[in-house]
C-alpha cells in the first residue's frame, strides 16, 4: 500500500557508551567515547592515562574535530616510549631513547612533531597541487586527443567519401572517353569501308567488262566459219586493248588500340597536410657545395664536396664547425660501413674503403668490373647497393652485393630489354626492401626509379605537373625518413618531395618558406634529426654553402 506522504524519520538519540542507560554529554577525544556525567567522573577514569584524556561537551564536538594530539604516537623502535622529536635528516619520528642512541649528531635538526606534520602537511599539499595540475593538464589533453581523433576520423570520412566520388566521376569520364573511342573507331570504320566500297564498285564492273570481252575473244577462237572470224577479228583487235583498272594506291589502315597507364598523378594522391620544417641551427662553412653529409653516432659529420675537391670530417658544436680531418679528393657517394670504416665512390671500378682511424684509404671487396661507381648506399640488412656508369661503353647499372661483394642482383634492362638508367646518381632503400634511385640525364632533368627487389621497375616518378611546370624535376639526393618515405630534393626549385615507399608522392615543402635556399644534400641523424647541405648561388665567387640542422614532423 502505497502513503501519500512521505514518512518522517526521527534521530534516535545514542545513549552513554559506558552505562548504555544515561544520555550522553561528553565526548572522550582520546577514546572516541561517548559519555554521561557519571562515567565521565567514574567509570572512564578507571581507563589507563584516562586522566590525560581530552573530554569535551558533545555540542563542542564540531569545534574540536581538527585538533590532533602528537604526544601520544609510540616509538616503533621502543614501544615503551612516545615520540617526542621528528629528524629531519633520517625523516623519521623519534623517541627520548632513539635521541640518545642513535640521533646525537643531528640536534639541529630536530623539530617538533606538530612542526614536522605541518611541513609534511605542505608538501603533501604542494604535492597535490602538482599533482591536480598534471590532471587538469592530462585532463585538457585527453580532451584534445578526443577532440583530434574525433577530427581526424571525420577527416578519414571525408577523404573516403571524396576517394568514392571521384572514382564516380573517373569511371564517369572513363565510360565517356571509352565512347568516343568507339564512335571514333566506328567513324573509322565507315570511312575505311566508303573507300574500298568505291574501289569495289569499279572492280566490279571491270570484272563484268573483262568477262564479256573474254567470252567474245573464246567465240571467235572457237569459230570454224572462216568467213567470220576474219571479218571479226579485226574489230576485236582494235577492242583487245582493255582499260587499266583504276583503284586507290593505297588505304586508310584501321588505327590500333594502345591502353594508356593509370597513374597515381591521374587518379590522385594523399597528401600530408600537416608536415612541417623547423630550422635548429645553422652552419657556414668555406665550401662551395654539399655534396654529401654522413651523420654519425659520435655526432660528428663527413661532407663531400666535389666542386672543391675535398672530404672533411667534422663536429658541429654550437654554432660552429670544428674540422676534425680533411682529405683531398672526389667522393661522388659514401656510406658508413661500420665505426671504423667510410665506403666511397670515387668512379672508379672498385669501390674505396677509408679507415676513419688511420686515415689510410684502401680498395674494398666491392666491384663492378668495367663500370665506375657514381653512388653507394648500405641497406638495413647490410645489402651494398652501388651504382655504376661508363661512358666510354654506354652502360649504367645498379649493383646489389652482399658483404663478400658478391653480387646478388643487377638493375641494367626492364623486361623489354631496355636501359633502365642514364646516370645513376644517389641512391636509398625503405623497410619493404624497394631500392630507389635518383637518375639523371647527363646533369639534365631526372626522376626516381623505385625497384622491387629481385625483379623490376613498379615506379618512375618525374615530378608533379603543378611544381615541374615550369622547371623540370631535377632530384639530387633522397633520404629515407623515420616514417618510412623517401624526401628527395628537387635542386631547380628549392622543393622537398615526399614520395612513399613505392615511388608515390605523398607531400611537397617549399624550403624557401623557412629560409633555405639551393638545398642539394640531405642526411637524418641517428637521433631523427634533419641535416641539410646547400650549394652556393650560381656564377658565386664566393665558397659559403650553408648547412642546416632542421626538426620535421608529418613526414
Amino acid at each position: 500500500m502505497a502513503f501519500s506522504q512521505s514518512v518522517k524519520k526521527s534521530q534516535i538519540p545514542i545513549n552513554c557508551h559506558l552505562c548504555d542507560t544515561e544520555k550522553n554529554k561528553w565526548k572522550c577525544i582520546d577514546c572516541e567515547l561517548l559519555m554521561c556525567d557519571k562515567c565521565k567522573d567514574g567509570r572512564h577514569l578507571r581507563i589507563k592515562n584516562a586522566q590525560d584524556h581530552k573530554v569535551i561537551s558533545i555540542k563542542d564536538i564540531g569545534l574540536h574535530s581538527g585538533e590532533l594530539d602528537f604526544t601520544n604516537i609510540k616509538c616503533p623502535e621502543h614501544a615503551t616510549q612516545p615520540c617526542c622529536l621528528f629528524c629531519k635528516i633520517c625523516d623519521s619520528l623519534v623517541c627520548p631513547t632513539c635521541v640518545s642512541k642513535v640521533h646525537k649528531k643531528h640536534a639541529n635538526d630536530l623539530i617538533e612533531i606538530s612542526e614536522a606534520y605541518h611541513m609534511k602537511k605542505e608538501r603533501l599539499k604542494n604535492g597535490q597541487s602538482k599533482i591536480q595540475m598534471e590532471e587538469k593538464k592530462a585532463v585538457t589533453k585527453n580532451k584534445q586527443l578526443v577532440k583530434r581523433k574525433n577530427a581526424e576520423n571525420a577527416k578519414y570520412s571525408k577523404v573516403i567519401q571524396d576517394i568514392l566520388d571521384h572514382g564516380k566521376v573517373l569511371k564517369s569520364d572513363i565510360d565517356k572517353y571509352i565512347k568516343e573511342l568507339k564512335d571514333e573507331v566506328d567513324e573509322n570504320l565507315k570511312t575505311i569501308f566508303k573507300s574500298t566500297d568505291t574501289d569495289l564498285s569499279i572492280v566490279a564492273k571491270s570484272m563484268k567488262y573483262y568477262n564479256e570481252k573474254n567470252n567474245e575473244v573464246e567465240g571467235l577462237i572457237k569459230s570454224t566459219d572462216l568467213a567470220n572470224f576474219f571479218s571479226d577479228v579485226r574489230k576485236i583487235e582494235k577492242s583487245m586493248e582493255v582499260p587499266v583498272l583504276k583503284t586507290q594506291s593505297s588505304y586508310i589502315s584501321f588505327p590500333k588500340f594502345v591502353p594508356g597507364e593509370i597513374t597515381q598523378s591521374n587518379v590522385g594522391v594523399l597528401q600530408i597536410e600537416d608536415s612541417s620544417f623547423n630550422i635548429i641551427q645553422e652552419y657556414q662553412t668555406e665550401l662551395t657545395v654539399i655534396d654529401e653529409i654522413i651523420s654519425c653516432t659520435d655526432n660528428s659529420v663527413w661532407i663531400s664536396s666535389n666542386l672543391d675537391d675535398c672530404l672533411i670530417n667534422a663536429i658541429p658544436t654550437g654554432k660552429e664547425l670544428n674540422m676534425v680531418s680533411t682529405f683531398n679528393m672526389t667522393v661522388y657517394g659514401m656510406e658508413k660501413a661500420t665505426s671504423n670504416n667510410l665506403l666511397l665512390s670515387v668512379g672508379k671500378s672498385r669501390v674505396q674503403q677509408l679507415n676513419i682511424t688511420t686515415g689510410n684509404i684502401t680498395d674494398s671487396v666491392y666491384n663492378m668490373s668495367s663500370l665506375g661507381s657514381t653512388c653507394i648506399h648500405i641497406t638495413s640488412d647490410n645489402k651494398v647497393i652501388v651504382g655504376g656508369y661508363s661512358d666510354s661503353r654506354g652502360r649504367s647499372a645498379v649493383f646489389v652485393m652482399n658483404d663478400k661483394g658478391d653480387h646478388e642482383t643487377v638493375y641494367e634492362h626492364d623486361k623489354h630489354n631496355q636501359p633502365i638508367f642514364s646516370y645513376p646518381m644517389n641512391l636509398t632503400s625503405t623497410s619493404n626492401g624497394n631500392i630507389h634511385v635518383v637518375d639523371r640525364d647527363h646533369g639534365k632533368e631526372g626522376r626516381v626509379v623505385v625497384l622491387v627487389p629481385g625483379r623490376d621497375v613498379i615506379n618512375s616518378y618525374k615530378g608533379h605537373p603543378e611544381i615541374n611546370k615550369k622547371k623540370p624535376f631535377k632530384p639530387t639526393r633522397m633520404a629515407t625518413t623515420p616514417r618510412d618515405n623517401v624526401m628527395v630534393i628537387d635542386f631547380d626549385t628549392d622543393i622537398i618531395h615526399i614520395l612513399d615507399n613505392a615511388g608515390n608522392l605523398v607531400s611537397w615543402f617549399k624550403m624557401k618558406d623557412i629560409g633555405i635556399l639551393y638545398p642539394y644534400s640531405l642526411v637524418f641523424t641517428p637521433t631523427g634529426q634533419l641535416y641539410i647541405g646547400c650549394n652556393t648561388p650560381l656564377n658565386s665567387t664566393v665558397k659559403d654553402a650553408k648547412i642546416y640542422e632542421v626538426t620535421c614532423s608529418g613526414c
